[in-house]
């Protein structure tokens, strides 16, 4: 019930039938007042018709009771007659049913009715009398006094009333057929309704179930025209919109999806925020940057990203002006631009741009060192070089012992920028990827033991004792270029032999960790403090004056080592205390096959 009454057959059918409700109710009404007036006044005229014909008839004859029997055969079935003589007394009556007594007396006793006794015209009334045919009960009377003998000054009166069972008779009759009437109006009215709101709401749930479909997405989804009035037009534009919609669907995913490719493949972070200041859309790039953010800051933290970047959101969104500022968070250098959103006049949100800058600073600063460093490294030889070459010029010299010792001083020192240029192209090479290595399968044991022999010489005239220990079996192979592994275990050895005092110790051991091959150098020199232990790779980089290069080195060689190790897919790093010693580590990785082989 519920469904047709929310449905529009169920309220077009109701609203027909209140009206259709309605229009019989008016007319029964007007009907049944139109039947009872005009049942009153036809009572009347009849009445009034039989009264003149009763009067006629007391006047013609003498005696009022030798009329009675023509009286009776006058009168309908429903009219009664009382009359009276000129004295008011009873004459006779002529009544049928209950409460004839009753009747009587009330209808001679009404006072209304006595001008007739002197008067020639006749009185009509509506008595409230006592039922003729149920008792304890009043009905409603028409009761005409109709004069007898009118010449004389006083004369009779003959009462006659009817009954009002004609009335009711009538009324009921009346009603039973507005009730047939409006049962079959209701009938036709509801079928009717139901054929013609069916005509009308059956195009509309189709539409109505197309609407739910393209709510979910189905854009495919068509309404069957099957007419050509306004439903059928309704119909005909709702297949157009589903159409324009799927086209426009496809249009903005298309678009998304563009937009979507070009935030992922993008290098630089991509942050879109709401008026609120909370993120909306973020790419990979700033996902990494929102979660380093939050690690940094903590639980606690009240803003998703740092004071500075939310102070300059806050500035373009209350502003609506772009900014763009390079800034330092972190260790990290960034190129921050953030630019509003509109929708329509007002700010909606911002978008910013966060592009890592941290590897330019990096390399404007190496370029900037490097160029300070080679500078400074190459002014001493050039000094020198320039000196001694004018003292030969001017012939300053007292010797020609002298002269050649000047000689030789110029000759150390471009063998000195030699080295170092060489070593300088080298790195570049190496830094630039550009490297290449000639391996072989070559025995680890000997081939380590042989270039640490080099140096036993060396350490005994610096009265530094070195040894070598190896864990390896001597048929156990690696995968090398030995020649640049030579010149890695080279730069080691020497630089901790000339940073050995006399007495101390250098010891080279080579064993196995997991899949690879680790080579310690160890030596018992001044160490190096651990402020500086992260920058002894870089090129040119100086440690304390305990680990100052002798005046051969070029101070590249640790750079060169760590390149030639990383080259081959292995690591190098340093251990070292102040006054206690250093250890230098690098890592070579193993054939697969031969990880467990030990000496």
């Amino acid at each position: 019930m519920t469904r047709i009454w929310n449905s529009v057959v169920g309220k077009l059918w109701v609203t027909i039938l209140l009206l259709v409700s309605f229009v019989l109710f008016v007319f029964t009404v007007l009907m049944l007042e139109f039947l009872s007036k005009y049942h009153t006044q036809q009572s009347e005229a009849l009445l009034r018709q039989e009264a003149t014909t009763i009067a006629r008839i007391v006047d013609e004859h003498e005696t009022i009771t030798s009329t009675k029997s023509i009286i009776s055969d006058i009168l309908s079935d429903e009219t009664n007659a009382v009359i009276v003589d000129n004295t008011g007394k009873l004459a006779f009556s002529l009544q049928e049913g209950l409460n004839q007594d009753q009747i009587k007396d009330k209808i001679i006793g009404e006072k209304s009715f006595n001008q007739v006794f002197t008067s020639n015209k006749p009185v009509v009334k509506e008595m409230m009398l006592p039922s003729s045919t149920e008792k304890d009960h009043v009905e409603s009377y028409i009761v005409m006094a109709f004069p007898l003998n009118s010449h004389k000054v006083n004369h009779g009166v003959v009462y006659i009333y009817q009954s009002p069972d004609a009335i009711h008779r009538t009324t009921n009759e009346t009603t039973k057929i507005v009730f047939l009437a409006a049962a079959i109006a209701f009938i036709l009215t509801t079928f009717f309704a139901f054929f013609l709101s069916t005509r009308i709401t059956s195009p509309l749930r189709k539409m109505r179930e197309a609407a739910f479909e393209l709510a979910k997405g189905n854009f495919d989804k068509k309404v069957p025209v099957l007419q050509n009035d306004e439903i059928g037009q309704l119909g005909t534009a709702f297949n157009q919109m589903g159409r324009q919609l799927k086209h426009h669907m496809e249009v903005i995913n298309q678009e998304k999806e563009q937009l979507s490719s070009i935030l992922t493949s993008m290098t630089d972070a991509v942050i879109t925020f709401n008026s609120d200041r909370t993120v909306i859309l973020s790419n990979p790039p700033a996902e990494l940057l929102l979660q380093k953010w939050f690690i940094n800051k903590g639980s606690d933290s009240e803003h998703p990203i740092p004071p500075e970047i939310f102070h300059m959101l806050e500035h373009v969104i209350d502003l609506e002006e772009e900014l763009r500022e390079e800034l330092e968070l972190g260790g990290t250098y960034f190129l921050i631009s953030i630019s509003p959103l509109y929708s329509g006049d007002s700010v909606r949100g911002a978008v910013a741009v966060l592009r890592d800058k941290t590897e330019e600073h990096r390399l404007d600063k190496l370029r900037s060192d490097f160029i300070a460093n080679v500078s400074h490294e190459l002014r001493t030889p050039i000094a020198m070089l320039q000196g001694y070459s004018e003292a030969i010029i001017d012939d300053v010299v007292s010797s020609e012992d002298e002269r050649n010792e000047m000689i030789r001083i110029i000759y150390d020192e471009s063998q000195r920028m030699g080295r170092l240029v060489t070593d300088l192209l080298d790195l570049a090479r190496m830094e630039s990827g550009n490297i290449t290595l000639y391996k072989d399968q070559v025995p680890i044991t000997p081939v380590f033991e042989r270039i640490t022999q080099k140096f036993v010489q060396v350490a005994k005239e610096k009265g530094v004792e070195l040894t070598y220990s190896s864990t390896f079996d001597d048929l156990i192979p690696i995968s090398i270029d030995e020649d640049r592994i030579e010149q890695v275990l080279t730069n080691l050895i020497d630089n901790a032999i000339r940073h050995t005092k006399e007495n101390g110790t250098v010891q080279v051991i080579v064993d196995q960790q997991v899949t690879y091959a680790r080579i310690q150098i160890k030596d018992t020199g001044a160490g190096i403090p651990k402020e500086d232990l992260e920058y002894v790779f870089e090129r040119f980089y100086k440690a304390d004056k305990a680990r100052t290069r002798g005046k051969g080195g070029t101070g590249l060689g640790l750079a060169i080592a760590k390149n030639i190790v990383e080259a081959h897919k292995g690591r190098i790093t340093v251990e070292s205390e102040v006054d206690v010693g250093t250890n230098f580590i690098f890592y070579l990785p193993l054939e697969v096959n031969q990880e467990n082989s030990k000496a």
